[in-house]
């Protein structure tokens, strides 16, 4: 974690202190600055990636595309609240699993919703949900994958269970009944994808 600090420390010094070194004509400036060179590119092609993949997530949810270009900067902090002038894109923090008992939304600390605009970053497929089901003990990852996303198919491995929501990607799938906080799940890559 600290070696990823101090590579955005450099990044951000090589990218907004460079016009200030430059006039300054000192030679350490100059050798200081060209010598993250090999992390920058690096930081360059990990930006491209994540930029392609940002562009596939918008090709594949045209809802997620509108709300993009409506409002392409929206910053949200962590309890959910963006400034008055942004509406869309925020993220629910911390996210919440929940039976079918639980509110679908955006969940903050206050309004304890189960997230509904689930995403999978191993997969990078959409989760879903299926409300008063669970999974069958006998399903497996090629269940999943062969399945995915046809819910006809799915439910062909859920038994009938009152409040209790089934959620799934193509490589995770859980049985919830209470109100939980994603992060005790540690097996489970899935993030909001914004409401």
């Amino acid at each position: 974690m600290a070696d990823d600090l101090d590579e955005l420390l450099d990044e951000v010094e090589l990218r907004f202190c460079r016009d200030r070194s430059a006039g300054a004509g000192g030679p350490d400036k100059e050798v200081k600055i060209s010598a993250p060179s090999v992390r920058c590119k690096e930081a360059s092609k990990e930006e491209d990636d994540l930029s392609d993949l940002i562009e596939d997530i918008f090709h594949d949810d045209p809802s997620v595309s509108d709300i993009s270009k409506s409002n392409p900067g929206t910053i949200t902090n962590c309890s959910g609240h963006s400034a008055p002038s942004q509406t869309k894109g925020r993220k629910c923090c911390p996210v919440y699993l929940g039976g079918s008992s639980a509110p679908p939304g955006l969940g903050t600390n206050t309004s304890q919703r189960t997230c509904d605009q689930l995403r999978c970053t191993t997969c990078d497929f959409r989760v879903i949900t299926l409300d008063d089901y669970e999974w069958n003990k006998s399903c497996d990852y090629l269940f999943f994958r062969n399945n995915m996303p046809d819910l006809n198919k799915l439910k062909v491995k859920t038994l009938s269970r009152k409040g209790t929501r089934a959620y799934a990607c193509q490589c995770s799938w859980r049985s919830i009944q209470n109100l939980a906080n994603l992060r005790e799940e540690q097996e489970l890559r899935w993030v909001c994808g914004r409401h």
